[in-house]
């Protein structure tokens, strides 16, 4: 027993040691690295002059915070006259007439130093926001916002709380993701299906295009049916449910957090100011005003005809724009069914054996490729869509213009997705009575392992290729431009060491923001969060992949933020805008297209019938992978080959292969009576209770996660508790220091009559 104490005691000594080595919160910040963010507990209220003995003042140079002075400067630069006049004034006016080139607040200095900012500390915020922000050294901390709110304003800090908040989100649905994908591949060797569907050698299917797609063994499919298995497994409908859960918890909880971060950064009671009117409407309606209700004074007026007018016009270009992408999409769809003959006469084996899978992989990579150039037209027109609609203000303008290019990009980048999930396979028809497109081409069928396949090779290529592509634009573009910048400079003024350049002339150098603000950071990661979530039952992996990505994202638009762009003007936002009114419609639409997904796409729906029904195991209430024997068997048809039309003939009897002409074949994945039966070819009932039980599905999933997503919603309130109590203690000091400074008020006027009274009854007596 004592031996054991010792032995103990001894490891428990080396464990406190090595501990000792460790940095006790690894993901925070030390305090002392962050000296100036230390706040007092102080009421905030919105600054008045004529109140100035009101606030606690220790430094007027530093009273206001670096965001908040740019702001100052910027409201002044906007409203000050440069020319008698009644429009000749602003800053945007003489930058829209090129007598100014560009106009940005200056960053604080260099973000680099000679010295360690542990041994010297921060020259300036810039350089401080570097070491503890934008260097890639420091991925795994948690982001300084207070830091970011006070450089670059709360509309930005709001953004990278948001993706932050967002990918801290992705680790539990990244982790149950692998989890079911693992799942997958553990219990492979125990899957029914694909057992069968291995081991079925003697099964030939037919081909799966026209006379050059030779007869194949249902064994050879035996590595796709397996890969199936991984994302289409006994856990994928459990992980559609939390995945849609998990998406209505991540809004409401981030609802939670913006309440937080609005009271921290005093923006609960901030109210946005009425928007301006844009220029380009006022300068089009200057000569029809009428009287603002509010304010009492003429502005200009869009008459209601033309305003609608405008907008048919609008939504004209919008539905045209659509059809462009249906047209895109069905062109890869005609590419998909020739490349299948082609690739079945190909000279190369491996391309000849897999001539499916190489046709879909190479149908997603030119997909890919029309996506990323219809990106392109779509940005022109959706500016000139919302231009032509002459909105009134400012956030008209970019609510109208967001919801077009989301709504555009939307549509591109998931139309072949949904094609591929809900369309593919599903409308061909059968051997004999194909379906034909323009009546000459065959329409394309799932492999006979299905066709989620095909899903998770378009959601995996298009979701790491669209990622890759956009980080490698957004860090490599900037990058370029300032080294070519720098090249030039470098070039011109060889005498000059680049450290004499003054701040504005090294902060013209780099380059602007984007033009649409943060529209553009934004977009991807709501697009992602699309992927995340729509198709997600098709892809157990996708939130792994969005974690990697936004692990990356966070840093490289930290340090594109802070070394290659110009230092945007700061503004204030309460909240993200009508990205979150998005979110919660793609949330919506994720359990729709999931409960489509697991009904329709998979075989989940299927393989329960089979086991309830007409397996082994029929009648006795259980589904077990033992009641799945006979089941690929059974979901295969009879085609009798004598049956094909003329064109669908295959060139070879499969004579070559299996010793013998093939009289029989099966069809993939249908339904249908045999070729001798009293109506051959038609649905068995069999076909009918899959249908049925497909509805019934698609009804109860949406149904019930609806109902759990709802009660979700109710049960966690918008505003934590602990918020809401310093928020009513916080009125409630304001009320007890209002009702004080009152009495005091009161209490020196009653002292100020009495002395004035005194003097006077001392000019009575003398």
């Amino acid at each position: 027993m004592q031996r054991r104490h010792r032995f103990l005691s001894r490891m428990e000594k080396h464990i406190n040691k090595f501990r000792g080595w460790l940095p006790r919160k690894p993901m925070k910040f030390d305090s002392e690295t962050l000296p100036d963010l230390e706040q007092n507990e102080s009421f905030t209220a919105p600054f008045s002059r004529s109140r100035i003995h009101h606030f606690i003042i220790h430094n007027k140079e530093t009273f206001f915070n670096n965001a908040t002075r740019s702001r100052i400067i910027h409201h002044i630069l906007q409203r000050v006259k440069y020319e008698e006049g009644k429009n000749k004034m602003g800053l945007n006016r003489l930058l829209n007439n090129n007598s100014y080139e560009a106009a940005f607040p200056l960053h604080e200095g260099s973000y680099h130093s000679k010295n360690s900012i542990r041994t010297h500390g921060a020259e300036n915020h810039r350089h401080l926001l570097y070491e503890c922000w934008a260097w890639w050294g420091v991925w795994y901390k948690y982001q300084p916002l207070e830091l970011i709110r006070r450089y670059f304003g709360e509309k930005i800090g709001l953004y990278f709380a948001w993706l932050g908040w967002y990918t801290g989100m992705l680790f539990p649905a990244a982790l149950v993701g692998l989890c079911v994908f693992l799942y997958g591949v553990f219990t492979l060797d125990d899957c029914q299906v694909s057992k069968e569907i291995c081991q079925s050698t003697e099964i030939i299917m037919c081909p799966i295009c026209d006379q050059y797609c030779p007869y194949l063994r249902l064994s050879d499919s035996c590595i796709y049916a397996k890969v199936t298995h991984f994302f289409d497994n006994g856990a994928t409908v459990f992980f559609a449910v939390f995945m849609a859960v998990w998406a209505t918890v991540f809004l409401e909880f981030w609802k939670r957090r913006r309440a937080v971060l609005a009271y921290d950064w005093d923006l609960i009671d901030w109210e946005e100011e009425e928007d301006e009117i844009r220029p380009q409407f006022e300068a089009k309606y200057s000569n029809k005003e009428r009287t603002n209700p509010i304010s009492g004074k003429p502005e200009p007026y869009q008459a209601f005809t033309e305003k609608y007018s405008r907008l048919l016009v609008s939504a004209s270009g919008i539905f045209f724009m659509i059809l462009v992408v249906i047209a895109a999409v069905f062109g890869i769809v005609i590419y998909r069914v020739i490349t299948v003959s082609t690739f079945a006469a190909f000279g190369w084996a491996l391309i000849r054996n897999n001539s499916q899978v190489a046709t879909t992989g190479t149908a997603v990579c030119i997909n890919f490729c029309v996506i990323m150039l219809l990106n392109v037209l779509y940005e022109k027109v959706a500016l000139l869509l919302t231009n032509l609609e002459q909105p009134r203000t400012e956030s008209e303008w970019e609510n109208s213009f967001t919801f077009k290019m989301f709504l555009f990009q939307f549509v591109n980048l998931n139309s072949s997705t949904f094609y591929i999930a809900f369309f593919l396979g599903r409308f061909t028809g059968r051997p004999g009575a194909y379906l034909r497109l323009i009546n000459r081409w065959k329409l394309e069928e799932c492999h006979p392992s299905g066709c989620l396949i095909d899903l998770c090779l378009q959601m995996g290529i298009i979701m790491v290729l669209k990622q890759t592509w956009n980080n490698v634009m957004e860090l490599g573009y900037p990058l370029i431009q300032n080294w070519w910048t720098r090249r030039r400079l470098k070039r011109e003024h060889s005498h000059i060491a680049k450290s004499s350049f003054p701040q504005w002339e090294r902060d013209y150098n780099l380059q602007p923001m984007n033009a649409y603000g943060l529209f553009d950071e934004y977009f991807e990661m709501i697009l992602q969060f699309g992927f995340t979530t729509i198709f997600v039952a098709a892809f157990p992996l996708a939130p792994l992949l969005a974690l990697l990505n936004n692990i990356i994202e966070i840093r490289l638009d930290a340090y594109k933020f802070v070394t290659q762009w110009r230092r945007p003007l700061p503004s204030q936002a309460k909240d993200i805008g009508i990205w979150y009114g998005i979110l919660e419609g793609i949330g919506i639409l994720s359990v729709i297209t999931n409960a489509f997904v697991i009904a329709v796409t998979s075989d989940f729906i299927p393989r329960l019938v089979y086991a309830y029904k007409y397996g082994p195991c029929a009648g006795q209430g259980r589904a077990g992978e033992g009641c799945m024997m006979g089941y690929v068997n059974a979901s295969l048809s009879v085609f009798r080959v004598s049956d094909f039309e003329t064109r669908s003939q295959p060139r070879t009897n499969g004579s070559e292969m299996f010793e013998e002409a093939v009289k029989y074949c099966r069809l993939y994945r249908d339904y249908r009576e045999p070729p001798d039966s009293a109506e051959p070819y038609s649905y068995t009932l069999q076909f009918w209770h899959v249908l049925a039980a497909r509805l019934a599905f698609i009804i109860v999933f949406e149904h019930m996660v609806f109902a759990i997503k709802t009660l979700i919603a109710y049960l966690i309130p918008d505003l934590p508790k602990d918020l809401r109590d310093r928020m009513r203690r916080e009125k409630y000091l304001i009320q007890e220091t209002m009702y004080e400074a009152e009495l005091e008020r009161l209490q020196k006027e009653k002292n100020e009559k009495k002395r004035k009274k005194d003097k006077t009854h001392h000019k009575e007596w003398p």
